[in-house]
């Protein structure tokens, strides 16, 4: 942003050579609205170090902030600042308080390092919850610095207090910080970029510096866009850091300045930069923070997701969106304002306005986003508009943190499933068989809150008609017979299958026949064969061998007749032991069933 320069100086009062190394200020915050800003705070010095007989810094000093009702606080940021190489835990208000930025610059003189320090912290929410009144810093321990710094007269401690805020009565401001520590002699420019001035009225710069003497006025300026800056009395041309505070009519703020200045013939509409300039051919002052406040006309852009869509088992979502410029802002939006699309932090995709956007205008889009397989569900999805993709942007708004809109999105993902096995039941007679898989939707079942249903057709299941009522003892008359099974969530479904199989089981023979008529072992019976095995051949042959009998699946089971002789047909044999061959003529069962049958009268 601007270069770091190494500056050689001869000091007149001392007659050394020295060189230094600081930070550049920089802008650290922009604030666009109704806003101001005011500074409070103190120095630590008892006097000023230039005139002091011996060195002492105060343990603590206090100031007053004393705002309007209708002002209300946006932001505070505690600075404080010293010889040595730093403290950076203190106090305010018995508030503890822990530096969370913090600056050094370094001097070396004839050889010899003088180091200075200045710290940060956002204290907002305690200036807000104390609001106005007096509030005391304390803790800031530099005395083990003390007798060095005093050597050249550079022994210094204080605190400020950095206030913006809001007033609804107030013009549309732009109030940028800017805060490093970077010093003089000899000479030093600081550029301050950002800037967006509509017109000049009101515009006023502030300065946070540290030791700074009033009795020290050697070729000593400060320069805006190379007008000399002076507020006199208080802030002469030729002296500007003196020990001053402008908000307060001080000058007693024994080397630091808390300076405002009113630039508003300085500046022109339409700058984006202004250059600071300080000289001085003695006196040693550092710049920690500025603040401007200038008139400023911009755009409040805000985006809002409209509608998604999710599809079942697809990281692939269209999603609707609007950007809206507020009819509260001030300026149409520019074309092309960027936005990004976050998921979880990361990002997705980016894109831009396509049309300017006058007060009050928007302007819908639709993007199609492919969520990576990295990104676990549920996830938020971040659209954010005045973002190039890194979380910075390009446009000026009144409010820049309303550039954001989430949503957490879950992915419509199918049920997972167990596989199912196929299912095995006896044919009953010409390929009929019942089956029972009412346990199939439990063992199916990852997600105990999913629902499942069973289906005789595939579209059956995938439109979710006709689904299979009973399921305990389905029937059917072919094999195989395919079972569809719809798994349901909130969103999607799964489909699996699995198949009922109709098997041929080994028939169960009763070998005792008492062909009394009692309706009990009236006829050699054998359970599983009727209308199954409809090719089998059953041989029945008395105790010497004789094949008396001879049936299949035409004929009734045999009731102790014969049917194989002419001379013996239809006659019933004697009591007595019989052997039986069945054969089933079934591929799965190739050998025969023998044995033997006792009958009885």
């Amino acid at each position: 942003m601007k270069r770091k320069y190494n500056i050689f100086v001869i000091c007149i009062l001392y007659f050394c050579w020295s060189t230094s190394f600081g930070q550049d200020v920089s802008l650290y915050q922009q604030f666009n609205g109704r806003f101001d800003f005011t500074f409070i705070g103190n120095t630590l010095n008892p006097q000023e170090n230039t005139f002091q007989a011996s060195p002492v810094i105060l343990s603590s000093s206090s100031a007053v902030l004393n705002l309007t009702t209708l002002d209300t606080i946006q932001k505070a940021y505690l600075y404080w600042a010293g010889s040595g190489t730093g403290d950076f835990d203190v106090v305010l208000n018995t508030t503890d308080i822990t530096a969370e930025r913090t600056f050094a610059y370094q001097r070396i003189i004839n050889g010899v390092p003088f180091d200075y320090f200045s710290a940060f912290k956002d204290i907002t929410e305690q200036i807000i919850a104390t609001g106005n009144g007096s509030y005391t810093f304390s803790g800031l321990d530099i005395s083990s610095f003390l007798p060095t710094y005093f050597t050249n007269r550079t022994n210094f401690a204080g605190w400020a207090i950095i206030i913006v805020y809001k007033n609804d009565a107030l013009p549309l401001n732009q109030v940028n910080v800017y805060d490093g520590l970077e010093g003089v002699p000899n000479e030093l420019t600081i550029t301050l970029s950002s800037l967006n001035v509509i017109d000049e009225i009101g515009a006023k710069i502030g300065f946070l510096a540290w030791e700074g003497d009033v009795g020290i006025a050697v070729n000593e300026t400060l320069t805006i866009n190379s007008a000399v800056l002076s507020n006199p009395p208080l802030n002469p041309q030729n002296n500007a850091f003196n020990g001053t505070n402008s908000f307060t009519g001080s000058t007693v703020l024994y080397n630091m300045d808390l300076d405002v200045y009113d630039i508003q013939n300085n500046i022109q509409a339409g700058d984006t930069s202004a250059e600071i300039a300080l000289t001085s051919g003695q006196d040693f002052v550092m710049i920690n923070a500025i603040v401007t406040k200038l008139n400023s006309q911009v755009p409040d852009a805000v985006i809002s997701i409209d509608d998604f869509t999710l599809t079942c088992d697809s990281r692939i979502i269209p999603v609707e969106y609007t950007v809206t410029n507020l009819a509260t802002a001030t300026n149409p939006l520019p074309a092309n304002t960027p936005i990004a699309i976050y998921a979880d932090g990361n990002l997705l995709a980016t894109a831009a306005t396509q049309a300017i956007l006058p007060l009050g205008a928007s302007e819908m889009g639709t993007i199609i986003l492919t969520i990576p397989e990295t990104v676990a569900s549920p996830f938020e999805l971040v659209f954010v508009v005045d973002d190039t993709g890194d979380g910075t942007g390009i446009v000026s708004e009144i409010n820049e943190d309303n550039n954001s809109y989430s949503e957490i999105i879950t992915l419509f993902i199918s049920p997972a499933f167990n596989n199912l096995p196929n299912i095995e039941s006896c044919n009953q007679g010409l390929g009929v068989a019942t089956f029972d898989f009412s346990s199939y939707e439990n063992l199916l079942k990852v997600d105990p809150d999913d629902t499942v249903q069973f289906f005789e057709t595939f579209e059956e299941a995938s439109k979710n008609i006709n689904p299979i009522s009973n399921t305990f003892n389905y029937t059917t008359s072919s094999s195989p017979t395919t079972i569809y099974v719809r798994l349901e969530n909130e969103h999607c479904f799964s489909s699996t299958s699995f198949l009922l199989l109709t098997k041929n089981c080994p028939p169960t023979i009763c070998n005792f026949i008492t062909a009394n008529s009692d309706g009990y072992n009236d006829f050699f019976f054998i359970d599983g064969i009727k209308d199954i095995f409809v090719n089998y051949e059953l041989l029945v042959y008395n105790r010497w061998g004789v094949l008396i009998w001879k049936g299949n699946n035409n004929l009734d089971f045999w009731k102790g007749e014969v049917n194989t002789r002419n001379d013996y047909f239809g006659k019933e044999v004697p009591d007595g032991t019989y052997y039986y061959v069945l054969n089933l003529n079934d591929p799965e069962y190739q050998a025969p069933f023998v044995g033997y049958l006792y009958f009885k009268k």
